[in-house]
């Protein structure tokens, strides 16, 4: 089984895709490093080498955690198995 995302931090909303082949609709395999756990989910959109994929629902507002700290936040809508990038993810600092 190859590792498509990785997630460092069990509290972490996305994780992030280190191959090239993430596309719509096939089963992905993450790697959650801190607890050296596997999880599996369908993607439903391609996902590029080293951007995020949604490990849940996101609502506009939510946080977004990568690496175990706050990335910023969502304004608008994703579901789990989506690619989470700046057309969906916003910086807090502006």
């Amino acid at each position: 089984m190859s590792t498509h995302f990785i997630v460092h931090d069990k509290a972490d909303t996305v994780g992030v895709v280190v191959v090239e082949d993430v596309q719509p609709g096939k089963e992905v395999t993450g790697w959650i490093m801190e607890t050296n756990e596997t999880i599996t989910m369908k993607a439903l959109d391609a996902v590029p080498l080293g951007h995020k994929i949604a490990l849940q629902d996101l609502k506009a507002g939510d946080t977004v955690l990568k690496y175990g700290h706050d990335v910023g936040k969502i304004v608008a809508q994703v579901g789990k198995g989506r690619h989470v990038h700046v057309h969906n993810l916003k910086t807090k600092r502006w």
